[in-house]
């Protein structure tokens, strides 16, 4: 959540950070008229004690008619008390709820608009021109006895692969070398639960923006992750952390579960959008003062890995009307794919502040040894998605598909034959 103190001392920035968003900037008015009540009862309440306080001391020391008017009134106030605190109560509720309902608060270097309004920060390799007609990455799937879709259909579904063979090991492949660069840069790795519970999911900004997506498993009151991200937060919640020595960074690798709603008839063949996957993210606790600068290594990071599988993409600067619910910022980078001749994302990484670690209660010592939120910042490092840039961009006229040379020792093979 944000600081409540910048609504309060500057209304119209939220307001503005609401629009940019596509939200209702009415918003700020409700928590500030929620907050407004919320203050005044709490105030009500504490002169309430004062006064009985003050009462109390008066009767011990009465006597007679004295005492008697004394203890009825502190009945009275003692009465009055209780329907104030039932009334701040209920005003604490409904402040918390206008609070969580206003998202992070947009970076100003965030592009405004809508999916149509990225900047693209910067273009890495030529898109490779073929000398005969190339197939999508479903096809050469199916040659190479890599996919299967209708198999998963007839088991889970539409849009829960089987990945055979090849396909696994590939899978596989990528989630090694994506866990080796980690480690070798410092993250500690994680396998955490892909069961989170509401309050876990709801303090990391999911479901949010991506209510529609998320499975729930009604019997149990848990939800299914759509990312390693959503139990890296809850990780250390309620903790506080020592930053001393620099940011805590964590890499958990995770199958992940997304219901992809709304997506019916775009995306859904092959393996680019489908209801199960892995991912590699990255995750970093750090100082609010950092997290710019970890962003920005998370990005490195992350081009180190495309790179490494060796395909042609962009860095983008997504619009503010695409952030999530937690996200200031947000850096995409889109790969080159052949058969639709377009960019589409293969990672994304987001500039959190202090809303995910004002959520769940995660703070550290500052100078004077009080505790502050900590800040959060966040990004993928593979995904089961990357193999539809891999079997597109370095596929043959035979059908076969050579192994980009940083991915030839975590696979064991150099080209990939029908």
């Amino acid at each position: 959540m944000i600081d409540p103190k910048v609504p309060r001392a500057d209304p119209e920035r939220v307001r503005l950070s609401q629009q940019a968003r596509g939200e209702d900037p009415a918003a700020v008015n409700a928590l500030l008229s929620a907050d407004e009540r919320r203050r005044a009862l709490l105030s009500r309440v504490n002169g309430l004690r004062a006064e009985r306080n003050a009462v109390s001391r008066r009767v011990a020391a009465a006597v007679g008619a004295e005492r008697l008017a004394l203890l009825a009134m502190g009945g009275e106030l003692a009465a009055e008390s209780g329907v104030v605190e039932a009334e701040l109560a209920a005003a604490e509720q409904a402040f918390a709820e206008a609070h969580r309902a206003i998202p992070n608060l947009v970076d100003p270097a965030a592009p405004v608009g809508g999916s149509d309004d990225f900047v693209v920060l910067e273009q890495v390799g030529i898109p490779r021109e073929f000398d005969f007609t190339p197939l999508d990455h479903l096809d050469l799937g199916v040659r190479l006895g890599a996919l299967d879709m209708a198999r998963g259909t007839k088991v889970a579904g539409p849009r829960f692969p089987f990945l055979i063979g090849v396909g696994a090991q590939l899978q596989l492949a990528l989630v090694n070398m994506a866990v080796a660069q980690a480690t070798a840069a410092g993250f500690r790795l994680v396998i955490p639960p892909v069961l989170v519970r509401p309050e876990v999911m709801a303090a990391a900004g999911f479901p949010g923006t991506y209510a529609g997506d998320t499975y729930h498993l009604r019997d149990d009151d848990l939800y299914l992750a759509g990312s390693p991200e959503t139990a890296l937060a809850g990780f250390h919640a309620d903790e506080i952390l020592d930053l001393s020595a620099g940011p805590l960074r964590y890499a958990g690798w995770s199958t992940c579960f997304r219901r992809e709603a709304g997506s019916d008839g775009r995306d859904t063949r092959g393996v680019l959008r489908v209801r199960q996957f892995d991912m590699v993210e990255m995750f970093v606790w750090c100082r609010p003062g950092e997290a710019g600068e970890e962003h920005r290594r998370l990005l490195a990071w992350q081009r180190g890995m495309l790179g490494k599988i060796e395909v042609p993409y962009r860095v983008v600067d997504t619009a503010t009307g695409e952030l999530g619910v937690s996200a200031a910022r947000r850096f995409d980078c889109e790969a080159w794919i052949p058969a639709e001749r377009a960019y589409r994302e293969l990672t994304s990484t987001s500039n959190n502040t202090t809303f995910q670690g004002r959520r769940l209660g995660v703070r550290y010592p500052d100078g004077n040894g009080r505790p502050r939120p900590v800040a959060t910042v966040s990004g993928t490092l593979a995904a089961t998605r990357w193999i539809v840039a891999i079997l597109e961009n370095h596929q043959q006229a035979d059908g076969s598909v050579v192994v980009p040379a940083p991915l030839r020792p975590f696979l064991g093979l150099e080209v990939l034959r029908p």
